[in-house]
């Protein structure tokens, strides 16, 4: 036998042996790697689209995933179920602890760090689905999605803002990936400010993620919608204007949905999340009041903060409780006595006072020595001064993930989905290693196994 005719038959036996192997292991069907477009719509409830007709929402973009793809009834969140930890869940399968970001802002009790959120990709402690894409030599592609400024991701446009001013944008084209923007907005027009969560602004990054995704046709692509978080925070969940709202990022979802089929000829896997569910407010404790009366704040004559002992680390319907010094067992006996009394007294609205033990076990807070934990319908306030419960109005999250009102959504749909499949509730840290399977690409700090999606 020649040279040329045994290299021949060694390729066709090393094929031969590939195919056997994903044959065992499941794949005769399912290709090893697929392309995964991720879009999050910000608090979207699963009732929204699982309980459309009734609630009178025309939505057939996001319904047919219900009838063509996989879905979960609810989805159970982490600690805090707010954006930025929940957006970093979905993209690594670990909890906040672990992934390493805790909250939507960094702990920051003298304000210096001046409202200042978890923005940058670099504290994310554990490998993401665009660092597992790279291992495997994917092509990878960001609209907005948060934490990802500065994230090696192929083609970026991550969520930032500082003011709110025009010196925002200068800001989105030095963090974005050079050049990127500026082609996209020679073809499509301005690109939405980043602090921007209006529905006019999710319309156009929408717009923005079509095109990129029909140029680039990365392996992996985040799209991250906010319009409908901002919608139901102003007037509550199922409102007409959150009801409105989401009709029409239903609209530009289709749009995103178009451009991925063109992309890709129909093989991609697109699911929609989102970052935890919403309630309606009616009460707002003010912590701050009842810690500052504690001797356990202190604040100057402009009213700014010296010195602390004891600090509240707000997240909506929640709050973690740091201490300056863990060891200082009288502050930790003080504070504990406090949080007794506060959650004794029903009009506060506290559910439960979270010890340390249980809150590092579910993965929130690292810092922290509690979690007060409220009944849906109050959130944490800003003020330390007057009366301890005051009104509030709209609609709010992070409260504990146990409560139904927190579950958020999970819908998926392509190749080797099964149509209509029901999956029931699931654990938000299922989700990234669901995507990870259909990219060929491995999450070693994911805390959940993969969903049964077929």
């Amino acid at each position: 036998m020649s040279q040329k005719k045994r290299r021949l038959a060694r390729t066709v036996l090393r094929a031969a042996a590939f195919l056997f192997l994903c044959a065992s292991v499941g794949y005769a069907q399912t290709p090893a790697h697929v392309p995964v477009v991720l879009i999050s719509i910000d608090g979207l409830k699963p009732e929204y689209v699982l309980e459309a007709d009734a609630r009178g929402l025309k939505i057939p973009n996001l319904r047919r995933f219900v009838r063509e793809g996989a879905y979960a009834s609810g989805v159970h969140g982490v600690i805090p179920t707010v954006t930025y930890p929940s957006h970093t869940t979905l993209v690594t399968g670990a909890s906040p602890a672990a992934n390493g970001i805790h909250a939507n802002t960094t702990f920051d009790p003298l304000g210096k760090n001046q409202g200042g959120w978890y923005w940058y990709a670099e504290d994310i402690r554990v490998p993401t689905l665009w660092d597992a894409a790279h291992a495997a030599h994917l092509t990878t592609a960001n609209v907005h999605w948060p934490v990802t400024v500065a994230a090696p991701i192929d083609w970026s446009l991550p969520q930032y803002w500082r003011t709110g001013t025009p010196d925002d944008r200068k800001l989105l084209r030095v963090t974005a990936t050079p050049g990127l923007l500026e082609q996209l907005e020679r073809e499509l027009g301005p690109y939405a400010d980043g602090i921007d969560e209006s529905i006019a602004g999710d319309e156009n990054r929408a717009k923005f993620a079509a095109r990129l995704i029909e140029l680039k046709r990365a392996d992996f692509t985040l799209v991250y919608l906010t319009a409908l978080d901002h919608a139901q925070h102003e007037s509550g969940p199922f409102s007409e204007e959150a009801k409105a709202t989401l009709e029409r990022i239903d609209a530009a979802l289709g749009g995103i949905l178009e451009a991925a089929n063109r992309a890709y000829g129909g093989r991609v896997v697109v699911a929609v999340a989102s970052d935890h569910g919403f309630a309606q407010t009616e009460k707002a404790l003010q912590l701050g009041v009842a810690f500052r009366k504690a001797g356990l704040i202190e604040f100057d004559e402009k009213e700014k903060i010296t010195g602390w002992k004891g600090m509240i680390w707000a997240s909506g319907g929640s709050a973690a409780i740091v201490l300056k010094d863990a060891k200082d067992v009288a502050t930790r006996q003080k504070v504990d006595s406090l949080l007794v009394k506060l959650a004794a007294d029903p009009a506060n609205g506290i559910a439960r006072v979270v010890p340390e033990e249980e809150l590092h076990l579910r993965g929130g807070f690292p810092e922290a020595q509690w979690l007060v934990a409220l009944k849906p319908g109050y959130t944490v306030g800003e003020r330390t001064s007057g009366p301890l419960v005051t009104k509030a109005g709209g609609g709010t999250h992070g409260y504990w993930p146990d409560f139904a009102e927190m579950n958020s959504s999970f819908f998926v749909m392509g190749p080797g989905i099964g149509a209509g499949k029901a999956l029931g509730e699931i654990d938000m840290r299922s989700i990234a290693p669901t995507l990870a399977r259909f990219l060929g690409v491995e999450l070693p700090a994911a805390e959940k196994p993969p969903l049964a999606v077929q």
